[in-house]
């Protein structure tokens, strides 16, 4: 997928939805011009509700199905407006990546890393491989994540601007104490 544009996109990240939509995720994405899901989809309706928002690029997960791994590839390369992505759900550790990601890695040289699987939301720079690794966290019920979460930055002339971390409310419906 490539993008041109003269004024910034908006890009909404999320991951580990696991079948799970509400209508808070629905609202945080609004007004996306792109949704990036960086696997453990767990349901087409999912990518159907995400798609009636904006055009929608996802790689399967390890929970993914056939039915997901039939729409989505394991891996993408993105180009946004001149800034290059790599999405790939299961990367391994910042810095210190599984085999098929250092690969791509070294063959696309992105600009920014988005995987999920770990449900730990993070944005760190990554000396090591000069890219920006990001995991949105999860978004969905499933895990052991305390706290749902998804991102929002938009990109203009390759570059990142306004990165926002949304919490969505806690991961079940019980309160957290």
């Amino acid at each position: 997928m490539i993008i041109h544009s003269f004024a910034p996109v908006k890009v909404s990240i999320l991951s580990d939805t696991h079948g799970y939509m509400d209508d808070r995720i629905i609202h945080y994405l609004e007004g996306s011009d792109v949704i990036i899901h960086a696997g453990d989809v767990g349901d087409n309706g999912v990518l159907d509700q995400l798609e009636q928002v904006a055009p929608t690029k996802c790689v399967f997960g390890n929970i993914d199905g056939n039915a997901i791994r039939a729409r989505c590839s394991e891996w993408e390369l993105l180009d946004l407006v001149g800034h290059k992505i790599l999405l790939i759900h299961i990367a391994g550790a910042m810095g210190r990546y599984n085999e098929m990601t250092r690969d791509l890695i070294r063959s696309h040289q992105p600009d920014t890393l988005i995987c999920g699987h770990s449900h730990i939301l993070k944005v760190m720079p990554d000396r090591k491989f000069n890219l920006l690794h990001i995991n949105p966290g999860a978004a969905g019920r499933h895990g052991f994540q305390k706290i749902r979460t998804l991102l929002k930055m938009e990109i203009l002339d390759g570059k990142l601007h306004n990165l926002q971390a949304i919490e969505l409310g806690p991961r079940s419906s019980k309160s957290i104490s």
